[in-house]
């Protein structure tokens, strides 16, 4: 088996890349997005003079690695990465993909992470594994073998499936195992095509919009209904599967997504869930929406927890806005005024303090609070710093539950 997850990514790696795209553009996403990293990992204290030692594991063709070394390059940060992947014709396109954007300081093996600790023994500051433990015969093996050559100081950026919004996956694999038997991999790739077209309209894969990469190519076609080995989280699953590796997760991303009350409105309702600690709160965010399909989320070793994420508690605090328009967004604010957003097929609507249109274009990932509130008085704005902090907070809590505000201290 562990063969046939290797041949299926040296015949179709995974996802389809071409290098000549990185001229035009640097694909971005969670985890290991720089600022992201840091706030729940380092608790926005990532010192960035210092080389960051990172290790990608099961980094196929790169979109991970790619934009944590071109974060690095761009913040000036001094970094030694390694990428690690069972696919030769995976790591080349990773290895292209590099070589197309000068990141040089990326060293690139071929071969398991479950034999990191000979391979690759770090110890490494940061490790990025998406989309690969769900695919070992037994993902607590990797989960371990990734924690072994993690520095104490440390921190993991991970994606696993989720069951609820790939409703409708494993009833066809199974189906199309039954159905392919002694095919080669072609013959399987149209044998797929003819059955999702074939499907009737009660099947629950022809019913959920949320699963599309059999549209996208032959790659990923194989990837969700052809392979070999995969299996699915629950978020009570992945807490479990942390606890027993001696770590702790930190955040999943969005945090708004795994609240109860994004989904909940009914008063009654509401007030149940004040007796409920964080993992209760957001495994029963993820039955409430039924639509995540994947959990992004951080992990630290379990005695770091406490101190592993950055929080708006000190005038020293430089909040970062990431993937907003905050210029548009303060022209167009009124106070009171409530965004909508959506939020992976998610409606949110947040409500922004008064305050919200002449504090955004303040944050420029430099200026701290004190600056800020210094900086707002001498345009006219008189607020108590009391007052300040507050309207920040309510700020805090709807752009960082969306993921477009992070912290530096």
């Amino acid at each position: 088996m562990n063969e046939a997850v290797r041949a299926q990514y040296e015949g179709y790696p995974y996802p389809p890349r071409d290098p000549k795209d990185e001229a035009d553009r640097l694909i971005e996403g969670s985890p290991s997005d720089l600022d992201e990293l840091d706030h729940y990992v380092f608790a926005g204290r990532l010192d960035r003079g210092r080389p960051l030692r990172a290790l990608v594991a099961g980094g196929g063709t790169g979109d991970g690695l790619i934009m944590l070394a071109q974060h690095c390059a761009d913040a000036g940060v001094p970094a030694d990465i390694t990428y690690v992947d069972v696919s030769r014709a995976a790591r080349a396109t990773a290895e292209a993909r590099a070589a197309a954007r000068g990141l040089t300081f990326v060293r690139f093996l071929t071969g398991s992470l479950l034999d990191l600790a000979d391979l690759a023994p770090g110890p490494y500051d940061y490790i990025d594994c998406c989309g690969v433990l769900h695919h070992l015969d037994d993902p607590q093996a990797g989960l371990r073998a990734l924690t072994r050559v993690l520095a104490p100081h440390g921190g993991m950026g991970l994606m696993l499936y989720g069951p609820y919004g790939r409703t409708g996956v494993y009833p066809l694999q199974s189906a199309l195992r039954r159905l392919d038997r002694g095919l080669a991999d072609g013959e399987r790739l149209a044998l797929g095509r003819r059955l999702v077209a074939d499907l009737p309209d009660g099947n629950w894969f022809k019913r959920n919009p949320l699963v599309a990469d059999h549209m996208s190519g032959d790659a990923g076609l194989y990837d969700l209904l052809l392979h070999s080995r995969d299996r699915a989280y629950t978020v009570s699953e992945i807490f479990a599967l942390a606890e027993d590796c001696g770590l702790a997760v930190t955040a999943f991303i969005e945090p708004l997504r795994y609240a109860p009350e994004s989904y909940l409105h009914d008063p009654v309702l509401l007030g149940r869930l004040g007796g409920l600690a964080w993992p209760a709160r957001a495994a029963l965010a993820e039955e409430l929406a039924g639509t995540m399909k994947t959990h992004v989320f951080y992990a630290v070793p379990r005695d770091r927890a406490p101190h592993a994420v950055a929080r708006p508690d000190a005038p020293t605090v430089r909040p970062v806005l990431r993937g907003l328009d905050v210029a548009a967004l303060a022209r167009s604010f009124k106070p009171g005024q409530r965004l909508t957003v959506d939020v992976a097929g998610v409606k949110l609507r947040l409500t922004l303090p008064p305050l919200a249109g002449a504090m955004l274009p303040l944050f420029d990932g430099c200026t701290d609070l004190r600056a800020a509130h210094a900086a707002l008085a001498a345009q006219g704005t008189k607020v108590s710093w009391e007052a300040f902090e507050r309207q920040f907070a309510q700020l805090y809590a709807a752009l960082n539950g969306i993921n477009t505000m992070t912290l530096r201290t």
